[in-house]
């Protein structure tokens, strides 16, 4: 069973990466959005899911139950997924600038630094 796991959270990771290697910003975007779920998969799958005891200390005691989920993973799959938001909300704010200055949201569209010519030569040869 921990292999379809594997598999699948490496099918979205492979998704989320394909997606970020478009030349459309959308695509991009959720990309960065797919690639954020994948890694908050991985954390979750890292932190042992097969647990079923809650992580929290019975009156009495000092330490967990062996049997009980790890509390870390949880704690940084929440962080994470705050990162993850803030990102998107990041790139989606980029992309809605780029549309509004360039009007368009492709990047092969965007070459105006290639038409000023390269910077490494000398201006006086420059046409």
């Amino acid at each position: 069973m921990s292999l379809v796991y594997a598999l699948a959270i490496a099918v979205i990771s492979a998704c989320g990466v394909y997606l970020m290697l478009s030349r459309h910003a959308v695509r991009i975007l959720f990309g960065v959005a797919v690639l954020s779920a994948a890694v908050n998969l991985v954390i979750l799958y890292a932190g042992r899911i097969v647990s079923t005891v809650p992580p929290v200390i019975p009156g009495g005691e000092t330490a967990l139950a062996v049997e009980a989920a790890n509390p870390l993973p949880q704690a940084l799959i929440l962080t994470a997924i705050v990162i993850g938001f803030a990102l998107v909300a990041f790139v989606a704010a980029l992309a809605l600038r780029l549309h509004r200055s360039t009007g368009t949201l492709d990047n092969r569209a965007l070459n105006d630094a290639e038409r000023l010519g390269s910077p490494f030569v000398p201006t006086e040869d420059r046409p």
